[in-house]
C-alpha cells in the first residue's frame, strides 16, 4: 500500500526524460518545489531521450520552431556553464534536397527572414565542399553554421544533477499508478502518494496511458525507430571535418534521412530515417517481436547512393522510440477540464534539441505566467480528432 507523503508541491512532474527534467529546472530555477517521478531506475533506455547524439539546428521550416531555437541555445549553453560538463559540438548542418522541394524553399524563406545565418548551396559548390557526398540526384543544401551535436545522455545525466543541485526532487523507479485531478492534484505511485498545486504529463509513448482515466485521448502514435550506425571504408573520411545533415529524398522515401558524424562508435557514422513502426511501448523490446526492417533497406540504398565511403550495411543497430502526431508538432497544453494539469507531448522525434524552451513553456503554463511564445501551433484542440467524449 502506496504511503502518503505530506509536503506539498508546487508541481510534480511525470515522466524524467529530457522534456520532464527541463521542465523540472525551470520549476527549480524559480525556486518551487518539483518533484519528477520516473517509471524506470535512471538511466535507462526504455524511452526516447537515451544514447549518445542528437541534431541540434536553426535550420527549420517551420518559422516557430527556429525562433525557439534562438533561445534553446542560449539555455544549452547555460547548462553546460552550470553543469560544467560540454554537451555541445558544433560541426555545421546540412540540408540536402531538391532545390525545388517546398520545405528546402520554406527552410531557405524562414532563415532570411529571421536573419539567421546560412547559405544556399548550389551541386557544385556542395560537391567542392563534401567530396564524399555522392548527389545522386542532383541535389542543392542549405549549410546551417550553427548546428551540431548535443550529448544526449551527458546532457540529461547534467540536468538531474543541477535540478537536484537547485533543491529540486527526483525519483526514479516510482510508476504513477492513479492521478486524482483536484486543487491539489493527487498523484500515488508504486510506493507513495503525493500532492501538488500543479502536474506536468511528460511521458512521451506512455502518454495516452495517463490521460485515458482523465476523460481524453490525443492522436499520439509511439514509433519504434531503428538506430543504424555505418562503418567507414576509410577510417576518420566521415568524422572532423563532416556535418551532420538532413536529406530529402522522396524519390526513395516519404520521411528524412538524417545522419551524425562518427564519434559515438570509432569509424561509424550514425543513418537514420525519421520514421519507424508502430510500438506498444511496453511491448518494445519483447524477444518474440519480428522487427520490421523496411526502413533499415531504405537506408541501406540511401547510403549506396549518397555515401561511397560507407558500407551500405549497418554495423550497429539500436533502438528508440518516437511519439508522433498527426502533423509532427508537438503538444504543449492545459487539459481541457483540470487547468493544473498540464500536456507535453508528441515530440515526433525533434524534440530534444528544442527541450529547453519546451520546459519553459511547460513551466508558464502551470503556474498561470505570462506565455513567451504562441501555442497556436502547440494546441490539442487543432486535431479535429481529439477525443473528449467522456468529459
Amino acid at each position: 500500500m502506496a504511503t502518503a507523503h505530506r509536503k506539498l508541491f508546487d508541481a510534480i512532474v511525470v515522466g524524467a526524460g529530457i522534456q520532464g527534467c527541463f521542465t523540472g529546472y525551470h520549476f527549480a530555477k524559480n525556486k518551487k518545489n518539483v518533484l519528477l517521478l520516473e517509471q524506470f531506475l535512471l538511466p535507462h533506455s526504455r524511452g526516447s531521450s537515451h544514447g549518445q547524439s542528437r541534431i541540434i539546428r536553426k535550420a527549420y521550416f517551420e518559422d516557430f520552431y527556429t525562433k525557439m531555437m534562438e533561445e534553446c541555445y542560449q539555455i544549452w549553453a547555460q547548462l553546460e556553464n552550470e553543469s560544467g560538463t560540454k554537451l555541445y559540438r558544433q560541426t555545421g548542418l546540412l540540408m540536402l534536397a531538391k532545390k525545388d522541394n517546398s520545405e528546402f524553399q520554406d527552410t531557405l524563406d524562414t532563415l532570411s527572414k529571421q536573419g539567421v545565418e546560412h547559405r544556399n548551396l548550389n551541386p557544385e559548390e556542395l560537391q567542392r565542399r563534401f567530396p564524399n557526398i555522392r548527389l545522386a540526384r542532383g541535389e542543392s543544401g542549405i549549410w546551417d553554421p550553427s548546428g551540431g551535436v548535443l550529448f544526449a545522455d551527458k546532457a540529461l545525466k547534467a540536468l538531474q544533477d543541477v535540478i537536484r543541485q537547485l533543491g529540486g526532487v527526483i525519483h526514479d523507479g516510482e510508476k504513477v499508478t492513479e492521478i486524482k485531478p483536484g486543487y491539489p492534484v493527487t498523484v500515488t505511485t508504486t510506493t507513495r502518494t503525493y500532492q501538488a498545486k500543479s502536474l506536468v504529463i511528460t511521458a512521451g509513448p506512455w502518454t495516452n496511458q495517463f490521460l485515458r482515466p482523465l476523460g481524453i485521448q490525443l492522436p499520439l502514435q509511439p514509433l519504434l525507430i531503428n538506430v543504424c550506425y555505418w562503418k567507414e571504408k576509410v577510417p576518420g573520411s566521415y568524422a572532423e571535418n563532416f556535418p551532420c545533415f538532413v536529406a530529402s529524398v522522396p524519390e526513395l522515401a516519404p520521411h528524412h534521412v538524417y545522419g551524425i558524424p562518427a564519434g559515438e562508435y570509432p569509424g561509424m557514422v550514425k543513418v537514420c530515417y525519421h520514421h519507424g513502426n508502430q510500438v506498444n511501448p511496453d511491448e518494445r523490446d519483447c524477444p518474440s517481436a519480428s522487427p520490421d526492417l523496411t526502413d533499415v533497406q531504405v537506408l541501406s540504398s540511401f547510403v549506396r547512393d549518397y555515401f561511397p565511403g560507407l558500407q551500405p550495411q549497418p554495423a550497429i543497430m539500436e533502438r528508440c522510440m518516437y511519439t508522433n502526431t498527426p502533423d509532427k508538432n508537438f503538444i504543449l497544453d492545459k487539459h481541457p477540464s483540470h487547468a493544473n494539469i498540464i500536456i507535453g507531448a508528441g515530440f515526433s522525434g525533434h524534440g530534444f534539441k528544442l527541450s529547453p524552451v519546451v520546459g519553459k513553456i511547460l513551466y508558464e503554463l502551470s503556474t498561470e505566467s505570462l506565455l513567451s511564445y504562441d501555442l497556436t501551433p502547440f494546441r490539442m484542440s487543432r486535431f479535429q480528432s481529439f477525443d473528449k467524449a467522456s468529459l
